[in-house]
């Protein structure tokens, strides 16, 4: 997810009952969690009968939380951030960010690219020391592109932080400080939790200083900010901008969440509040440390939601499942035999509710094995082996990387991302249409002036066809001189457009 501090202040989508999700994260806004895999389960808690008040926990009426705080909050940190700013422009607000592939910034002449001469922006967010030797958990918005970041410990000590990976599929990040013995977070088996749990946030929120706030587990599974990996917990606790990759954590003093977003008209809390589990950050944090990027299963098809309408159309009694409408041909799907019009409703083992568990289930599988898959064809269900196998290089979120933007590089200042289905509807692009979908053009490049914009589609890069964003930056690596033909679909038909690159500006 390529995203400027400066836009994180402003970011938002529109929400259901008008209100607006919001990243609780920099100075004036971040917030999103991850998943974990072992460790403490979650506390269940009972409400004593009448007359007595409180929570049973041990044996004994909880009154106050000091105790609890006193042993989590030296784990969780301020995370000071420096982002190198850029200007760009946005025309397609539901576009996602994190898919976006670059060909680079236009070259002002003296060698360095536009994004390196706006002037840099500072943040605040928080984070999670999950070892005692240093690595800390927070959202992927929060450190993503800083060019410094500053760690503060609760005992006024601050260290230098590196980037150990990000994943904006999740909005998990991982990053590291040189220290030993540091106090630390167990992360509890979230799947365990249960809404209405009590939970504690502890986070930086405006940057005034370390605050804890408590509520309960609103809700769970909710996907609301259009990542390809949700799974968020929904809590009443209070979260606010700046507490951005802070703790939410049970009464045993585990971490359950990452808090990540707030759903507000205001831009602060209303008491919906969102949290990466921590079952799913501890899978992401354990694939960046293992592999550098996230290794994710690949089944090679397209899922929608199965609705009543649908499920009348396929003769389902039941909504549950994964509506599978394509299939990729070769692959893994393919060989198992999987055929569009099929419903997953199992899937390793797993029942599956909807599309988006499919999804989660998939992508946690280790590549490489054959797991057992349940489908409902034509009304009866059938079983089927498939052999899953890693998420294709051009979709793997890999561990930082230095952009390398040079003079050489054609179509400067346009980014582009894959076509998926859900831009597909939104621009009405045929499924005939192959190529890269533009998702930013600056304003003072050539290629603006020649014409391009957001939501265009580029088929073709110097008479050659391309048919995704990988094909379409690996062709203009290389230009042959300053002009390029390109071939570009908008608003239902093609055109050409040479992009003069010495017309720049």
């Amino acid at each position: 997810m390529k995203r400027t501090l400066g836009e994180r202040l402003k970011l938002q989508w529109v929400a259901t009952l008008g209100g607006a999700l919001l990243f609780a994260g920099s100075l004036l806004g971040f917030a999103v969690l991850p998943r974990t895999q072992n460790a403490a389960s979650a506390a269940t808690f009972q409400l004593e009968a009448p007359p007595q008040t409180g929570i049973q926990h041990e044996g004994k009426i909880l009154t106050s939380f000091a105790p609890l705080v006193k042993l989590a909050a030296p784990s969780v940190v301020k995370i000071s951030v420096t982002v190198q700013a850029k200007q760009m422009s946005s025309q397609i607000p539901d576009m996602p960010d994190e898919f976006r592939r670059f060909f680079g910034g236009r070259d002002n002449g003296t060698g360095s690219s536009r994004q390196h001469s706006a002037p840099k922006q500072h943040g605040v967010g928080s984070g999670v020391i999950v070892t005692s030797d240093g690595y800390i958990l927070t959202n992927n918005h929060v450190v993503e592109n800083a060019t410094a970041i500053q760690v503060e410990t609760t005992d006024g000590r601050t260290f230098s932080g590196k980037v150990i990976g990000l994943d904006p599929k999740t909005d998990v990040a991982v990053i590291k400080i040189e220290a030993n013995d540091l106090p630390h977070l167990p992360l509890a088996d979230s799947d365990k939790i249960e809404t209405g749990d009590v939970v504690l946030a502890i986070g930086n929120p405006f940057g005034i200083g370390q605050t804890v706030t408590t509520g309960i587990v609103s809700a769970k599974g909710r996907a609301t900010m259009g990542l390809d990996y949700e799974d968020f917990i929904q809590t009443d606790a209070a979260i606010n901008p700046g507490n951005s990759g802070g703790a939410l954590i049970d009464t045993d003093g585990h971490l359950v969440g990452i808090n990540t977003a707030i759903l507000s008209e205001s831009g602060g809390n209303q008491g919906i509040g969102f949290a990466v589990p921590a079952n799913l950050a501890r899978w992401v944090m354990n694939s960046l440390l293992k592999n550098g990027h996230v290794e994710r299963g690949f089944l090679g098809v397209n899922i929608q939601e199965l609705t009543p309408q649908l499920a009348k159309q396929f003769n389902l009694k039941q909504t549950q499942g994964a509506l599978v409408s394509e299939v990729t041909p070769n692959s893994p799907a393919d060989k198992a035999g999987l055929k569009s019009g099929d419903v997953i409703v199992e899937f390793n083992g797993n029942t599956l509710t909807d599309s988006r568990h499919l999804r989660l289930q998939v992508a946690e599988t280790v590549p490489g094995i054959s797991v057992p898959m349940k489908v409902i064809r034509d009304g009866a269900s059938k079983m089927l082996s498939i052999t899953v196998k890693e998420m294709p290089a051009d979709q793997v979120v890999k561990g930082p990387s230095i952009n390398k933007e040079t003079a050489n590089d054609a179509l400067h200042g346009v980014e582009v991302t894959d076509l998926d289905s859900s831009s597909r509807a939104h621009l009405q692009v045929p499924a005939r249409i192959q190529g890269a979908l533009i998702s930013q053009v600056d304003p003072d490049s050539a290629s603006f002036e020649a014409g391009l914009r957001e939501g265009d589609v580029i088929t073709e890069i110097d008479r050659k066809p391309v048919i995704n964003a990988e094909q379409a930056v690996a062709a203009c690596a290389k230009p042959t001189g300053k002009k390029t033909l390109l071939q570009v679909w908008s608003h239902g038909s093609k055109r050409y457009v040479v992009v003069d690159e010495t017309q720049a500006g």
